[in-house]
């Protein structure tokens, strides 16, 4: 999980306050930031812990601080850092009362506390969550892999429902559903047909989000569909469900079957064609009456078949009545 309000809160050499918005410290850090501009909205992403001393900030006027904070939590900023013992011993009232209606949280920095070392906890609590979440998606990979090995297409798509607490499909060339996983995901998937066909106009690899529909018709899950194969033409897709936006572990997980999956059907594809080239040359070296070379070259690919006996049929095209002397 990404660093929150509340894990900063609780980081002991931080000694932050909650003074302000408490019921929504659960809200994740993107990054923090300081900045003493009267509106910093224009270089806010969203996410931001936005850190302040109120140097150029009328902090004691309600009506500005209204319009401010408004402005940051419609930017999305998580909360609101205010360092005090430096132009204000305590956080002015018109900024709590404001921070308090827009329910922003508001941290209150002790002196002691400098700005970087905010930055420097969140900054590694990121990269923490960045090296768990990759970790897991490598130990995804080996287990997609193993159950690819062990148990074929379906214990692969039983292993990534699981790896991304959802459920997955795969379909055919021709947009059939071949496989789900786990089995109830038989219905929804089928009700996406005509949105595998619609992924395989556009170019390979291609990739979409769609809704999913439960029996009642309401939507209910975030389905992704990607294309399996690498040539011009689409030899499958694979659709994964869940109730919301993929982490970066499941993530990984998701990439990891769309590579298994593309080799195994690439590979079937192969397999096919070359049984179909010796499945031509062992009835060629029938019909020129060599069985025990037909059967040299056919190996265990037909069983028994070419030991018992066997008759062969010849058929031969003639003139159609009526035809001869036609141009």
């Amino acid at each position: 999980m990404p660093p929150t309000l509340a894990s900063l809160v609780q980081h002991s050499a931080l000694k932050l306050t909650v003074r302000a918005g408490e019921e929504h410290l659960d809200r994740p850090v993107r990054w923090a930031h300081a900045s003493e501009l009267a509106d910093p909205v224009p270089y806010m992403e969203g996410g931001e812990l936005l850190l302040i001393t109120a140097l150029k900030l009328e902090a004691e006027n309600p009506e500005a601080m209204r319009r401010y904070v408004k402005r940051l939590a419609g930017a999305g900023v998580a909360g609101l850092g205010f360092a005090v013992g430096l132009h204000y011993e305590e956080i002015p009232k018109a900024l709590l009362d404001a921070a308090e209606s827009e329910g922003l949280p508001l941290l209150e920095v002790p002196r002691r506390t400098p700005f970087l070392a905010i930055t420097k906890a969140v900054s590694a609590a990121i990269a923490a969550d960045q090296y768990r979440a990759v970790t897991a998606g490598f130990a995804a990979q080996r287990e997609l892999t193993k159950r690819a090995l062990s148990g074929g297409p379906e214990g692969l798509l039983a292993a990534l429902a699981s790896q991304i607490d959802g459920w997955a499909a795969l379909y055919d060339a021709t947009g059939a559903v071949v496989a789900t996983a786990p089995e109830w995901a038989g219905r929804r998937a089928a009700l996406l047909t005509a949105d595998v066909e619609r992924l395989w106009e556009r170019p390979l690899p291609a990739s979409s989000v769609v809704g999913g529909s439960s029996e009642d018709g309401e939507d209910e899950d975030r389905v992704e569909l990607h294309s399996l194969g690498t040539g011009k033409r689409p030899l499958g897709a694979l659709a994964v469900g869940t109730a919301a936006a993929p982490g970066t572990a499941e993530r990984y997980a998701v990439h990891s079957a769309i590579a298994l999956l593309t080799l195994t059907t690439e590979r079937s594809r192969s397999l096919y064609a070359a049984e179909q080239r010796i499945g031509a040359a062992v009835l060629r070296m029938l019909l020129a009456g060599q069985p025990d070379h037909a059967r040299a070259a056919a190996g265990d690919l037909y069983g028994e078949l070419l030991d018992a006996p066997y008759r062969v049929i010849l058929a031969e095209s003639g003139a159609v009545p009526g035809t001869r002397g036609r141009g």
